[in-house]
């Protein structure tokens, strides 16, 4: 990778396979190739007819869905990471590439899977609470393949958590303070995890049975068609012509490609692979360059109309249309890009950089004559959500224009074929599959803490070490101008990010909202705060942990491309992405941010979004260490300081805000006149 503006297919391909545990697929033979390849379309064909046009029960939906997720990931991802695409070498213990361990776990997985689901209705109901030894060895193999599905297709986190939580389970008694419970029988767990919809079978699954597979299928073949290309081009015009010009692309493109994907990383690899030798060309460091691309890529799980599958678990458990957490979602996504692109210009300042030539330009009329089709199915989709559709609806017919369009398309370089459409499906199904195995042990967690009820003893923990922060605070003169319930729900807050934080450094963003929800939402509506606000606030900390070091996996790919060392890149790409790190805050303490939250006027979503990008603004240029012109180090802290006003909204810490910083402005001009 000498030359990095000349990645192949295979390099990005191979960036993608070492960073993203969910693309580390084995490579097979040309048998096991076909054995393969035929599950994988057959996945994509029955969950477009299930929800198009059949009608079958829940639990054999989901027992389907499962079942094809076991068998496929124990073929597809090998018990260590597969970190190159060449076919294993021939021995006893393998056919064709594949181990004959995996080819039998893969059996065991799709019978475990399907032995519940093809019970009838009334003998599943008559087992519930009396379960068979038969039903609880079925059950102990489904748990205990979950389990490793999760382990080679996400990593140990997860199913190492799962571990943690079925040990609580069962040790119930023995565990310290508000903690201690009265415990389980393993066949009362199997019986709760594997014959009821609360474990393994419950919501997660649903969603990603459901809702989830589809829209990450019509995102692929979107892509295939050329929307995303055209997503690219229409950044490149509109913003390449600007200070450090390739950086603004990549937060458009970024932007405009979240519409699509919900991936952090296949939004770093695809848009990247064009954005970062820009960047680096036209001066920014190359650990620079790769932390702008991951840190924009990010906001693609909160961008509408296709956020990350935590929005369609958000459907479920509030009970609320996806329209209206489209809606929420949309501000606070605005104001991430917002936050990156004021970093990103202070930096360009900063380093005197310049933007695109002319010559490298791509023309508007060009980049619309040639991609134009490959918007209809994006606005029929949308148009179905917002008309009131139902999500799998809208994302059915999003699908058949992609293939309509695929088919007729007047640009042949984005025309689907049988061959092209086939792989596509293909692709769509290799792409959920570690998401599902995530959504399966994910119901396990989900499970334990129904069984035990600890999401509301944990709540009681941190809103009770909320409260007594708040009390210590609240002694001191300065800071006795709250009092001890708004310190108490600021700590909780701050737990509770952290808590997002740190543990999606090490799972997928969705576990990580579906675990700590649990604990959060309990905890936070003691305080006040209403569902909704809680569960964006748990989502988008989550999200945050991709560009979060040790483990920021989105950085990390990014500084694959670039050829930089990947934790400087991902420390930088956090610091670029800190200034975000105030929009939940913004929206918990003045919910109009989120347009549907209950008590909305026009006049409090406006001093909220302006407030809301004054401090993402001055925090920005804290950390960048440029206003008008660079910032002294007192001038930093001092600007930091001030920005924290705008975490809380309202016409009164504005103006104190404004008029704090106004001493700043004053330096500034003038140092800014003397250069």
């Amino acid at each position: 990778m000498a030359d990095q503006d000349k990645l192949s297919s295979d390099d990005l391909a191979a960036i993608e396979r070492k960073y993203d545990p969910e693309l580390a697929f084995r490579a097979a033979g040309p048998v096991m190739a076909w054995v393969i390849a035929v599950p994988l379309v057959a996945l994509a064909l029955y969950q477009y007819y299930a929800s198009g046009f059949g009608l079958i029960r829940e639990l054999l939906h989901r027992g389907i869905f499962l079942a094809f997720i076991l068998g496929l990931v124990f073929l597809l991802f090998s018990w260590r990471r597969a970190l190159t695409a060449d076919v294993a070498p021939k021995a006893w213990w393998r056919f064709d590439g594949v181990p004959i361990l995996d080819i039998l776990l893969a059996f065991l997985g799709v019978s475990a899977a399907l032995y519940l689901p093809l019970l009838p209705p009334a003998q599943v109901a008559q087992r519930v609470g009396n379960p068979s030894p038969f039903d609880v060895f079925m059950g102990t193999a489904l748990l205990v393949l979950v389990l490793e599905a999760a382990r080679r297709s996400v990593g140990w986190t997860l199913p190492f958590i799962g571990c943690l939580f079925i040990a609580f389970a069962l040790f119930g008694p023995w565990m310290p303070g508000a903690l201690k419970h009265g415990g389980t029988s393993w066949t009362g767990l199997i019986n709760h995890l594997y014959m009821t919809n609360q474990g393994i079978y419950g919501v997660a699954l649903g969603v990603m049975a459901k809702y989830v597979f589809l829209f990450v299928l019509f995102g692929v073949l979107a892509m295939r068609i050329g929307l995303g290309q055209l997503f690219i081009d229409l950044a490149m015009a509109v913003a390449g012509r600007y200070a450090g010009g390739p950086a603004k692309v990549a937060i458009f493109s970024s932007a405009f490609m979240g519409t699509i994907s919900g991936s952090s990383i296949a939004n770093t690899v695809t848009t990247g692979s064009l954005t970062i030798p820009a960047m680096k060309r036209v001066g920014y460091p190359a650990h620079f360059a790769g932390a702008v691309e991951a840190t924009a890529s990010t906001g693609g799980q909160i961008t509408p109309p296709i956020l990350g599958a935590a929005a369609f678990i958000m459907v479920e458990y509030l009970e609320i249309p996806l329209r209206s957490i489209l809606a929420a979602s949309l501000f606070p996504a605005l104001l991430h890009y917002f936050g990156v692109l004021t970093m990103v210009h202070l930096e360009a300042k900063k380093l005197g950089l310049r933007g695109l030539t002319q010559a490298e330009l791509p023309q508007v009329v060009q980049v619309l004559r040639a991609h134009w089709a490959a918007v209809i199915p994006l606005a029929i989709l949308v148009y179905l959500i917002l008309a009131g559709r139902t999500p799998d609806y809208a994302a059915v017919w999003g699908i058949t224009a992609c293939v309509f369009i695929g088919i007729v398309n007047p640009n042949p370089e984005y025309r689907l074929g049988i061959g092209e459409l086939l792989k596509a499906m293909a692709d769509g199904s290799r792409s959920t599959l570690a998401v599902g195995a995530a959504a399966a042990t994910v119901g396990i967690v989900v499970g334990v803490v129904t069984l035990t009820g600890v999401g509301f003893r944990l709540g009681y923990v941190v809103v009770q070490t909320a409260n007594d922060l708040g009390t210590l605070v609240s002694s001191i003169w300065p800071l006795a101008y709250f009092d001890v319930s708004q310190w108490a729900l600021f700590f909780s807050l701050v737990l509770v990010a952290i808590a997002c934080i740190l543990m999606g450094a090490g799972i997928p963003t969705t576990a990580t909202y579906i675990i700590l929800v649990a604990v959060a939402a309990p905890a936070l509506a003691q305080l006040g705060v209403e569902p909704l606000v809680a569960h964006f606030f748990v989502f988008y900390y989550g999200v945050l942990a991709d560009i979060t070091p040790p483990v920021a996996l989105a950085a990390y790919a990014a500084a694959g491309i670039a050829g930089s060392n990947p934790f400087k890149t991902g420390n930088t790409a956090f610091r670029l992405g800190i200034a975000k790190a105030l929009v939940p805050f913004v929206f918990v303490y003045s919910p109009s941010l989120l347009l549907v939250a209950e008590g909305f006027t026009w006049s409090a979503f406006c001093v909220t979004l302006l407030g809301a990008m004054c401090g993402i603004g001055l925090l920005g240029a804290a950390f960048s260490g440029y206003l008008l012109t660079h910032l002294s180090r007192w001038q930093r802290w001092y600007v930091g300081i001030v920005s924290l006003l705008f975490v809380s909204p309202g016409l009164k810490t504005m103006v104190i805000g404004l008029a704090l910083i106004l001493p700043v402005l004053w330096l500034q001009s003038r140092q800014r006149a003397v250069i």
